[in-house]
């Protein structure tokens, strides 16, 4: 008798659990070469409020760990990346359109972006803070802290390394992020969602929602409950202009991490070069505390 593969149901990643989109929505996905690979979860502004309560009550909890904590954690993240490099290489070089060999090497930078971060979580403080000198009897101290619930459009098309680059220095500070994956390459996302669910992570502290962006990116800007946005992926996504979604966020005060602009078009940026500091810092809030010395 021939057997019958077991067909993977592509869900949302939400609160820790695989919920199906409240639509009950659903959409193909092809690969770089129009062959078709899945039917996803097509999400809607319901499962992004859900998403945002989700991130909401997990906060706490997450930005009062340590930050030697959050880095085992994000670490553990990386080791169980490593554990299913292979599923990861097949599913960004179906994708991407790119070779066996440079979906592989894709995986591998992923996993190092994974791990640099979670070196930076406990030496962020002595970097982004400082003893202040006053005039007075006074200690004078900034350190960082965590923003608070961060949307982040993933990049169009580096669907797991750009990923990575994106929600890692995000979580890294204490901050829990609400993800609007790659509407056209979401499958990495997908599974990395199943790494974040077999890791460390507490629920809630990564939320991904598989959706046409154009579609929920403009209620994740004007959530009152989001306190910063990442606009990277509004670079090549359909129907999207990051200026509008600026705007949109403006409307409540949010902090927003624009996009690469080039010649007023927005782009992705190289996702291979060195990451720097530019994405921890966007995220958090400097605190200065004054205390009487001597007491």
């Amino acid at each position: 008798m021939t057997r019958l593969d077991v067909r993977k149901t592509y869900k949302l990643y939400v609160g820790g659990k695989f919920p199906r989109s409240e639509s009950g929505r659903s959409y193909e996905i092809v690969s770089a070469s129009g062959e078709f690979l899945a039917n996803a979860a097509l999400g809607s502004r319901k499962d992004v409020r859900d998403a945002v309560v989700a991130a909401r009550a997990a906060l706490a909890g997450w930005s009062g760990a340590t930050a030697y904590n959050r880095g085992q954690v994000l670490y553990r993240v990386a080791e169980v990346l490593e554990g299913r490099r292979a599923q990861f290489a097949e599913e960004v070089a179906a994708g991407e359109g790119v070779t066996t060999r440079a979906a592989g090497a894709i995986v591998a930078a992923s996993i190092d972006r994974l791990v640099w971060y979670a070196g930076w979580t406990d030496k962020v403080a002595q970097v982004l803070g400082n003893l202040n000198p006053v005039a007075g009897p006074f200690f004078n101290v900034s350190a960082p802290e965590p923003t608070g619930v961060v949307g982040v459009l993933a990049p169009q098309d580096s669907s797991l390394l750009g990923l990575v680059s994106v929600v890692a220095p995000v979580i890294a500070t204490g901050n829990t992020v609400v993800v609007v994956a790659s509407t056209s390459r979401p499958l990495p996302a997908i599974t990395f969602g199943e790494v974040l669910a077999t890791s460390d992570v507490p629920a809630g502290v990564v939320n991904i929602i598989t959706a046409k962006t154009a579609e929920v990116a403009p209620w994740l800007a004007s959530h009152r409950d989001v306190n910063a946005i990442d606009l990277t992926g509004a670079a090549g996504a359909e129907g999207v202009e990051w200026g509008a979604l600026e705007a949109e966020a403006a409307g409540n005060l949010k902090r927003v991490f624009r996009p690469v602009v080039a010649d007023g078009v927005a782009v992705e940026p190289d996702w291979s070069a060195d990451p720097g500091l530019d994405r921890i810092r966007a995220f958090v809030e400097t605190k200065t505390v004054w205390h009487p010395k001597g007491l």
